[in-house]
């Protein structure tokens, strides 16, 4: 009979050390997956100012060479800031198909890459 209780108390020591170390490895896993979309997210915003800075020295460009050609420059930029108004309601129509859905589709392959990877 006291063998028996060391070999109950001996499982729920094991079974203890099991759910302890499962816990960890679900705490490293969530850091290492929030680490990696943070990282995504944070490369995507500087890859958005950059660009978004590159668009705005290119659209003054294209303004004072509109504005050359045509001899008068507000006119040129007026002629730009239209251009890019429409591009603006472009992509305010297409939001969910160029932006939305492709930022979810890479966080969610980001988060749930590992998965797939122990399935195969």
């Amino acid at each position: 009979m006291a063998q028996d209780f060391n070999n109950e108390e001996t499982f729920v020591d094991q079974v203890k050390e099991y759910v302890n170390t499962r816990l960890a490895q679900l705490k490293l896993s969530f850091a290492e997956k929030t680490s990696k979309v943070i990282a995504i997210m944070i490369a995507v915003i500087m890859l958005a100012l950059v660009f978004f800075l590159f668009l705005v020295l290119v659209c003054a460009a294209c303004a004072i060479a509109i504005g050359q050609r045509l001899e008068n420059f507000w006119l040129g930029f007026l002629i730009m800031a239209g251009i890019v108004l429409l591009a603006g309601f472009f992509l305010w129509i297409s939001k969910d198909w160029l932006i939305r859905k492709p930022i979810m589709n890479a966080l969610v392959n980001s988060m749930f890459d590992k998965v797939e990877d122990e399935k195969n």
